[in-house]
């Protein structure tokens, strides 16, 4: 049984955050769970959502099957080098 009120709950459901292209983003903007092919401006959309608590960083890994070390690598990269740190084809550039 969940403990949470029911005006919590709608709370989150419509709770929104900065993303990185300056747009709002709720549960339903970000990529869903099943993506494979993570562009840039996806990964830096969930390092929004869980750096403004749209999610946690537990959430945020099981949803889209990765590895905690692969989210903070995408945090250390946002952090670095911006959204072109998260490319992978200029990976090389940033190194």
């Amino acid at each position: 049984m969940s403990t949470t009120r029911p005006e919590e709950a709608t709370n989150m459901e419509t709770r929104r955050v900065v993303g990185p292209d300056g747009k709002l983003l709720t549960l339903d903007d970000l990529p869903p769970p099943e993506t494979k092919r993570w562009v840039a401006r996806r990964k830096a959309e969930v390092v929004a959502a869980v750096r403004a608590q749209l999610l946690t960083l537990e959430e945020a890994c099981k949803r889209y099957n990765l590895s905690t070390e692969e989210f903070v690598g995408w945090e250390a990269a946002i952090d670095k080098h911006g959204l072109g740190g998260l490319r992978v084809t200029r990976i090389q550039d940033f190194r």
